[in-house]
């Protein structure tokens, strides 16, 4: 979201600013456009892509899917090397948020994620939850900066650890399935707000 949706992208000065030539750019474009992240019309030029808003519900299930999966089985497996690194992140998070580092908190975020199929001992799983959630991580720096966000946010976090710590694996497979929800409701006022970035 640092390019927002619908601004031009103009390919020498990409190549410029990154010191490579057209051909991996080109190449990268073209990636970027199957992910539907820009978009290309001959003529008329490379664009970032507006989020299609009817493409989010469908992500987040098949986020539920894989990742509340993932939860459940750490919650089973009880790993305390694991268990202890989610802690850390958590504490991370919660220092990217008293400083208000949105980019910090996202990425911190996104290895919660990654830490919790680790800890299931299927990191194979945070890799496929990825191939699907580009347009919803759109849609979540969009809502971060909103007040209690980041605090809401690391309190669901919490509350995935502590069924994963007690053994819940029911728990943790609920908390981290209402957690990956809690975008849907923002959407509509994401489009009010932005009504320029979506379609």
């Amino acid at each position: 979201m640092r390019l927002k949706p619908g601004e031009p992208l103009n390919e020498k000065e990409i190549t410029a600013q990154f010191g490579l030539s057209r051909t991996p750019v080109r190449e990268a474009m073209l990636r970027l456009k199957d992910d539907e992240l820009i978009e290309i019309f001959p003529q008329s030029g490379t664009f970032v892509a507006r989020i299609p808003m009817a493409k989010i519900p469908e992500a987040v299930i098949i986020r539920q899917a894989l990742e509340a999966m993932a939860a459940e089985q750490a919650a089973q497996r009880r790993d305390p090397r694991a268990l202890e690194i989610l802690h850390a992140i958590i504490r991370d998070q919660q220092e990217a948020a008293a400083a208000g580092d949105l980019g910090r908190f996202h990425e911190v975020d996104e290895a919660f994620h990654a830490a919790i199929s680790d800890a299931a001992g299927y990191p194979g799983i945070w890799r496929l939850a990825q191939t699907v959630k580009a347009q919803v991580d759109r849609c979540r720096r969009l809502t971060l900066p909103v007040p209690g966000r980041m605090a809401r946010v690391i309190q669901e976090h919490q509350r995935v650890l502590a069924a994963m710590e007690a053994g819940d694996a029911a728990g943790a497979r609920q908390a981290l399935a209402e957690h990956l929800v809690a975008v849907l409701p923002d959407l509509e006022e994401l489009r009010r707000t932005y009504p320029d970035y979506f379609v």
